[in-house]
């Protein structure tokens, strides 16, 4: 996911400081995006310079002036043909996969450790996002449309998890038959 697209979409919906977006990045298990707060700004930065957003100082007593981000008609056509371009396939990473290819070094004590440790991390994920489906957060729900493809996103994440949480279990049951050697 390029950040820059993400921040436009956010941008759709509202007018938005660098911190808003930082929390709606946070809050969102949506977006898995583990950048930091320069990434933002840097990328804030280049969408004003590219004129895809407007950037309007609000000064403040007591505080450091605020930056108001507003996306511009040239940033939502730029969104629009991002949104249109060709899909691509998911990009799986699995630090876990790569783990478990030179895991036959450890003990069975310490192999299973491993595999309980990554499966109470998946299980967490999969109550998060049940979680966030069934307090409605999935979503801007701004029009019912736009709730129904939120809702179908965090489905496909639910059952990314739920899979892995089986295939995890699965793992975990039938090593029991594959003594160290």
């Amino acid at each position: 996911m390029t950040i820059k697209y993400a921040i436009l979409g956010f941008l759709s919906w509202q007018p938005a400081t660098g911190y808003d977006l930082k929390k709606l990045f946070e809050d969102s298990g949506t977006f898995h995006w583990s950048g930091n707060n320069n990434q933002i700004y840097k990328a804030l930065v280049e969408l004003h310079n590219n004129a895809l957003v407007t950037l309007e100082v609000q000064q403040q007593e007591d505080r450091p002036p605020r930056k108001i981000y507003t996306i511009t008609e040239k940033g939502r056509a730029a969104l629009k043909r991002w949104v249109l371009s060709e899909p691509e396939l998911p990009q799986i990473r699995n630090t876990f996969l790569v783990q478990l290819a030179w895991a036959d070094q450890l003990t069975s004590a310490e192999l299973d450790e491993l595999a309980a440790r990554y499966e109470e991390e998946v299980h967490t994920q999969l109550r998060m996002f049940r979680l966030q489906k069934q307090r409605n957060k999935v979503s801007p729900q701004r029009t019912p449309r736009e709730e129904f493809l939120w809702s179908m996103i965090a489905d496909n994440w639910i059952s990314l998890y739920e899979n892995e949480l089986n295939w995890i279990r699965r793992l975990r049951h039938e090593l029991t038959a594959y003594p160290e050697s």
